[in-house]
């Protein structure tokens, strides 16, 4: 089971990446290019909507009911800034 962290702060960038801030205050990038080929994200891909990724619930939402695991974020993000 993976560390149950919810995320406070997100920001969409070029490339498909995603830039959070978590609960313990650590601060992560997450790669979204090896999913935007599945469902349900591939409806982000080479849109605009990609760019209005939010936080609801702990974790990273997009319109028409598209979200994320943030297990699967924290897990599969790495540390750009440590909590201080």
């Amino acid at each position: 089971m993976g560390i149950l962290l919810d995320v406070i702060n997100v920001q969409a960038q070029p490339g498909h990446q995603l830039v959070i801030k978590f609960e313990n205050g650590e601060l992560r990038r997450f790669d979204m290019s090896p999913h935007m080929n599945q469902k349900p994200w591939a409806r982000l891909k080479n849109s605009p909507l990609f760019f209005r990724a939010r936080v609801e619930n702990g974790t990273v939402v997009w319109p028409g009911e598209i979200d994320i695991d943030p297990e699967t974020l924290y897990e599969l993000s790495e540390l750009i800034e440590p909590v201080h």
